[in-house]
């Protein structure tokens, strides 16, 4: 099994759950609100008046546990939908390889509930 991380931009989280969907199949996924800066180095914002200079722009953490079969495309897909066509500040994709997964309600594995 790979854990596919993925930072993307928030206005890309559902184009990016679907792309995967509609390309792969796969449809687990946990979705965690980020903040974080690149080369890009923040964002002016104005609030009650007041104007505010962030070093951290709002970003989408987006994590897939998938089989090592599907791993590549999973990627790929993420990639291609994550794109906003912007210079900068799309956001990074990585994997890891994972040991075991197990439910917590039954214990089972994870490739025994999916068989």
């Amino acid at each position: 099994m790979v854990k596919i991380e993925a930072v993307v931009v928030r206005d890309r989280v559902e184009p990016v759950m679907d792309a995967v969907t509609e390309r792969t199949g796969h449809v687990g996924v946990t979705v965690l609100e980020a903040v974080g800066h690149g080369r890009q180095p923040g964002i002016t914002h104005e609030y009650r008046g007041r104007v505010f200079e962030s070093r951290f722009l709002p970003k989408a953490l987006l994590v897939f546990l998938i089989g090592d079969e599907l791993a590549e495309a999973v990627v790929e897909t993420i990639v291609d939908a994550a794109r906003t066509g912007h210079e900068s500040g799309d956001g990074i994709v990585w994997t890891t390889p994972v040991l075991e997964v197990r439910h917590n309600r039954t214990g089972l594995s994870l490739e025994a509930v999916e068989a």
